[in-house]
This record gives structure tokens, sequence and C-alpha cells, in this order.
């Protein structure tokens, strides 16, 4: 497999076997650290993004794919607040996959990986994926699914009281290097270099969404 396929599995089976911590189920019902998502619902979220890339390994790929910055600004939940339809969805898939129980959640996620390894290893390098309003090729797909799967592992981790889980470079180094271009995108070069350079010049936020 390639380098983005390698560090999606890494990632996966590192939020699968989070969600194996007993603290993950012991705080099931508690509110998260994250807004409007209680434990579960924000398990049931970080689970969701093999879900995800079921569906899309289901797809066709018909479509041309777009580059992965314009999927990003095409997307309604990043540009628009908590009670916009998008992320009220979002946090409603959470809460409907953690229905199941922490048990079910854990299990299911972890027969969508081993599925999953196999699955990728066979997928042409230039697959096209087909999602709702455009296409993305599978790669770049996989990209959007490790930072979710490396962002929300560290919400969940910092929820329960538990370390996040330490990921080798590989999976690391290109969530950082996607999130730096989507917050130069956002908010432009200069705050971007003061916020990593120059702490007395820095802007309050540089966040990529």
């Amino acid at each position: 497999m390639g380098e983005i396929r390698n560090a999606y599995v890494t990632a996966a089976a590192s939020a699968a076997a989070l969600l194996r911590d007993p603290a993950v189920a012991a705080a099931w019902d508690k509110p998260s650290a994250l807004t409007e998502f209680s434990v579960g619902g924000l398990a049931g979220h970080l689970a969701q993004q093999l879900v995800r890339v079921d569906g899309a390994l289901a797809s066709e790929g018909a479509g041309e794919p777009i580059r992965l910055l314009e999927h990003y600004t095409r997307s309604p939940w990043v540009q628009e607040g908590l009670d916009h339809e998008s992320n009220v969805n979002i946090r409603r898939g959470g809460e409907q996959a953690a229905a199941r129980g922490a048990e079910a959640l854990a299990a299911a996620t972890e027969e969508l990986l081993d599925r999953q390894r196999a699955a990728l290893a066979a997928e042409p390098a230039d697959r096209v994926i087909d999602l709702p309003n455009w296409s993305l090729l599978l790669d770049d797909f996989l990209l959007t699914r490790l930072i979710e799967l490396v962002v929300h592992a560290d919400d969940l981790a910092a929820s329960v009281g538990v370390p996040t889980p330490e990921l080798p470079p590989q999976v690391v180094e290109p969530v950082v290097e996607m999130l730096a271009r989507l917050a130069v995108h956002r908010h432009g070069a200069t705050a971007v270099i003061r916020t990593l350079s120059r702490a007395e010049r820095a802007p309050a936020a540089i966040s990529a969404f």
C-alpha cells in the first residue's frame, strides 16, 4: 500500500484501540471535550470515519476528482457554525452510532478495519471515489479521514483523561501539513508564520477549521 493508505490504517488501528479503553465506556454518557457531543457520541463520530471509508470504497468513482483544498472550501461544515445543519447532522450521526454501546461500537470498528486492510491494498493508485456532490482521489479522501482520526482521537482521549495516542511521523506529518495549508488558506500566510515564529505578533487563532 501507499504511504497515505498505510498511515490511514495505522491511525484507524490506534483509534480502534482507544475505543476499547475502559475509560471510554466508563464515561460514555458524560459530556465530552467537544461542545454538544457526549463521550459516546464523540466515540461514535471517531468510528464513523471508518464507515465513511467503507462507503467510499463501494462507490463507482465515475466523476472527475477535485483537488483536496477545493473539497474543504466546498464543505459547509468547515465554513458554518455549530448550529448549521451539516454540523448538527454530524453530531446526530455520532450519537446514533453510540446508541449500540461501547463494546458493540468497538467490535464493529475492528471488523471494518480488518476488511479495509485488504481492500485498500487491492485498489489502484488512481482510484477515484464519489462523494455526495463531487469526487476525490481515494488517497486524498483517506487523508481527510486521517485528519479526522488524529484530531478526534485527541479529543476523545482528553474527554476521558487518558493520554493522547502516540502516532508515528508518517501518520502525523501529512496531517500537520494539510492543517497548515488549510490554516494559510483561511487566515493568510502572514498570520500562520507569525504564530509559528513571533509570539508577540501572533493572532488570536489560526485554526484550520
